[in-house]
């Protein structure tokens, strides 16, 4: 009589073959585990394990410490401001006021360098590096203009410390972008201007507080985040995943991953982009020619010569003419203003979406322009044009930090290839930079031909173009991996 097995027998040989192949899975993903584990300290020191989801602790931990370059990028910015002519009498030029726009001024011109010559520091080291980097001059900086006893040295500590917030508008934004979960990357990019905002106020705080004649002191202060920055990328902040993937580092790239985004770290991250050979850098040619760097630095513009400038700078003389007359008290209202705009738009960022938050920020500034030059211009609103001017400036504020102030220097990263990224963050802060400057030096002149209120109608006319730009050309990256953007983007 001829055997042959039961269909009981067939089936439970069967599930046996499948818990063998089963447990091979498992052994085998344990050996992977193990052996990523080797590549960590390439990585910052970061370990995994994929059986539990990820704490959101290390993306916070890095974010923070990388803000501390963002802190810097403000503080910088307004500390110089109140104990102007106090440094001006101490160092010899009290009344010239060529030399005292110059301690200004060079920051500014460093900040353009720094952001354009670091272009490929962050791609050919990686971020955590150019951190490093960037805290030298950022420090050295404090401290040649804590201890400077002529104009040269305190010009030479101004253009560092502007080297190093060129360095750090370009770096905070692309790190952040690159180790923020898919879900939170608006809320956490958004943290790049509030801390700017934050360290614009900061300073603010300073110069009420400190006496003008102790502004040594001022800048001591600002050696503290360059010193935290240092220490937090030796430390404990990990390499950007995405520029270990794109080197070739792969193992370590999905180590860090899995560790910063948990479980589907692996898919987040994406395919590998690395050819396994030698990693060529890519030109400014093709920098130029992606569809992200243009955006980008046309976004930018667009946000310069919206009017930005004109209003911080002006904004003291606006609140005198209202019957404010403590033009720190005309600051303090400006940056608490921003600082709270700033907020709620990151609360939004990963609800609204980063075009819908642009489109209604460019609409408030435009709408607030308008009714500020028509003040200004109509006899009829002669009476107002004070309460006008007033709520005008303020209601400007609140409508930047819901978008303008905050999105572009998030969405470049997000909409340009990792190949060129590093180097199309550049470019567009260099634009942002270097618009900064013109218009601080050229609007004052504007003025003096045309008036302030066909000033601010030209800018409530570029706003209006930025609302049409934004709505027809960026793309929505709220939800989207940033692999899936660039698919997105390669598709236009």
């Amino acid at each position: 009589m001829k055997t042959g097995s039961s269909p009981q027998i067939s089936t439970t040989a069967a599930q046996l073959r499948r818990k063998d192949r089963s447990m091979d899975g498992i052994s085998s993903r344990h050996a992977y585990v193990r052996a990523s584990a080797s590549d960590a300290a390439e990585s910052g020191g970061v370990s995994c394990n994929n059986s539990s989801p990820a704490s959101l602790l290390p993306v916070l931990t890095a974010v923070a410490f990388a803000g501390c370059g963002a802190f810097s990028f403000g503080y910088h910015l307004g500390v110089v401001n109140g104990p102007l002519e106090a440094i001006a009498a101490d160092l010899g030029f009290a009344g010239n006021t060529a030399l005292q726009g110059a301690i200004v001024s060079s920051s500014l011109a460093g900040a353009a360098v720094g952001s354009l010559g670091g272009a490929g520091l962050a791609d050919n080291v990686g971020r955590r590096k150019a951190f490093l980097i960037d805290a030298v001059p950022l420090l050295a900086g404090a401290l040649l203009c804590a201890s400077a006893t002529g104009l040269s040295t305190m010009l030479l500590g101004r253009a560092l410390v502007g080297i190093g917030i060129g360095l750090s508008s370009a770096l905070v934004p692309l790190y952040i972008s690159e180790i923020a979960p898919t879900k939170l990357r608006g809320t956490l990019g958004s943290i790049n201007q509030l801390l700017i905002c934050v360290g614009i106020l900061a300073a603010l705080i300073v110069n009420v507080g400190i006496p003008a004649q102790a502004w040594r002191s001022m800048f001591v202060i600002s050696a503290v985040p360059a010193v935290l920055l240092a220490l937090g990328m030796l430390s404990v902040c990990p390499e950007s995943p995405t520029w270990l993937a794109l080197t070739g580092q792969r193992t370590a790239a999905e180590t860090t991953a899995v560790k910063l985004w948990g479980p589907d770290g692996v898919s987040q991250l994406g395919s590998d982009k690395s050819d396994g050979g030698a990693r060529s850098e890519p030109s400014w040619g093709e920098v130029l020619s992606s569809r992200g760097a243009q955006i980008g630095v046309i976004v930018f513009i667009l946000q310069q010569f919206s009017g930005i400038n004109a209003i911080v700078y002006f904004s003291s003389s606006v609140f005198a003419k209202a019957g404010v007359a403590s033009g720190a008290l005309a600051s303090a209202a400006v940056g608490v203003v921003n600082v709270l705009g700033t907020i709620v738009a990151g609360g939004l960022m990963d609800k609204a979406g980063r075009k819908q938050l642009m489109t209604i920020s460019f609409t408030g500034m435009g709408v607030a322009m308008l009714t500020m030059a028509l003040g200004l211009a109509l006899p009829a609103l002669a009476t107002f044009s004070g309460p006008i001017a007033l709520i005008g400036t303020l209601a400007y504020i609140l409508a930047f930090a819901f978008g303008a102030g905050p999105v572009p220097g998030l969405l470049v990263p997000e909409i340009t290839a990792a190949k060129v990224r590093g180097r199309a963050v550049a470019l567009a802060m260099g634009s942002h930079w270097v618009c900064n400057f013109f218009i601080g030096q050229m609007f004052l002149a504007a003025v003096n031909a045309v008036g302030v209120a066909t000033c601010y109608l030209f800018f409530a006319a570029v706003c209006a173009v930025a609302v049409f730009f934004v709505n027809k050309v960026v793309v929505e990256t709220k939800g989207r991996s940033l692999e899936d953007i660039e698919r997105a983007m390669a598709a236009m």
